[in-house]
């Protein structure tokens, strides 16, 4: 089966499909490496719970900036706990890192697009490729209305960037979806989201919102709303995905 067809297949079986059952889907389609690639928020922690559900073969695999949250480290721990499963950690390369904080300071993100972007790069998008290496399929927690550019986002599409397939199972849940799926199942969840946090990445560049904010406003606040993407979700020209590149 050709890889295109092998994608429309996906995509339409996905529409009626509940979430265990996407992954099922996605675990019958290849013979090679899943890896889903979670950052401890509420929709990667839907994803964990339905990939223990259903009993698939996926590595689960975090990117630990090393300027993480204290509460997403604890609820990494509980969620190990509760799984009975070990989520991979990436890191930075020390030498980059090195590089990096020495070129830039220890926050030296804060004073210009440039700079946020190469620490996004090497605590990131570096060690995703590490992570991705070798793998058949990506997936991933996002969701469809959490902002105006993954809203152009299939469930299942062509990374031509990282050759593979990346599937998006949680693109037509909404943020209210999430939230009733992980208590009805008592999935652990970072205790930042009772704060204010709604989306959690790395400490420093993270904050609460406030009432009305969009669910990102949170992330890179002191950029313009269409500079906020770490580069893990961005082909190289800047774009969100292929399919998006595509229809321009």
């Amino acid at each position: 089966m050709s890889q295109d067809i092998l994608i429309d297949e996906l995509n339409a079986a996905f529409a009626a499909a509940t979430l265990p059952h996407r992954l099922q889907l996605l675990r019958k389609a290849v013979s090679g490496r899943i890896v889903f690639t979670t950052s401890l928020g509420v929709e990667d922690q839907a994803v964990t719970h339905a990939i223990a559900e259903s009993k698939v073969d996926f590595d689960v695999v975090t990117l630990d900036t090393g300027r993480l949250f204290p509460e997403t480290y604890d609820v990494w721990q509980r969620t190990e706990e509760k799984y009975a499963l070990r989520i991979k950690a990436y890191y930075p390369k020390a030498d980059a890192l090195e590089s990096l904080i020495a070129d830039q300071g220890i926050n030296g993100f804060y004073y210009g697009l440039a700079m946020r972007k190469a620490c996004c790069e090497t605590r990131k998008v570096e060690p995703l490729s590490r992570a991705l290496s070798g793998a058949k399929i990506w997936v991933t927690g996002l969701r469809g209305d959490q902002n105006a550019h993954r809203s152009h986002l299939r469930f299942v599409e062509w990374d031509a960037e990282r050759n593979l397939i990346k599937a998006n199972p949680l693109l037509d849940f909404s943020r209210d979806d999430v939230v009733t799926y992980t208590t009805a199942n008592n999935v652990p969840v970072n205790a930042l989201h009772e704060k204010g946090f709604v989306s959690i990445g790395c400490a420093p560049c993270t904050r609460a919102i406030q009432p009305g904010e969009p669910e990102r406003a949170g992330r890179w606040w002191w950029e313009s709303e269409d500079k906020k993407e770490c580069g893990l979700h961005v082909s190289a020209e800047g774009r969100v995905t292929r399919e998006k590149e595509a229809a321009q």
